[in-house]
């Protein structure tokens, strides 16, 4: 995928960028030589390849530090609702803004 000229032109546009013609030019090279790594990326084989849930284990065992879901608080929703202005069957209650 390569970008043209009015390519960047839109996207400056649509960002809000007012740019040189020469950091136009320089965006441009820019963008395509990020969009050729994109597509070098996307050819590489990845059947069968496990996802990494950190960079370190590739190199060494990493033991996830994973702790038990259990309630450690009690439900405190009256408490926390005493402060609202307004509030029906333990829901806060929000003024109407979109018709």
């Amino acid at each position: 995928m390569s970008l043209t000229p009015d390519d960047v032109s839109r996207i400056a546009n649509l960002a809000r960028l007012e740019l040189q013609p020469a950091e136009s030019d320089a965006l441009l090279g820019s963008l395509n030589d990020f969009f050729k790594i994109v597509e070098q990326m996307s050819a590489v084989d990845t059947a069968g390849v496990e996802p990494l849930y950190t960079p370190l284990s590739t190199i060494q065992h990493v033991q996830l530090r994973l702790r038990e879901d259990v309630v450690t608080e009690s439900n405190q929703r009256e408490l926390n609702q005493r402060s609202a202005p307004a509030v029906e069957d333990g829901l806060f209650l929000v003024p109407k803004v979109i018709e």
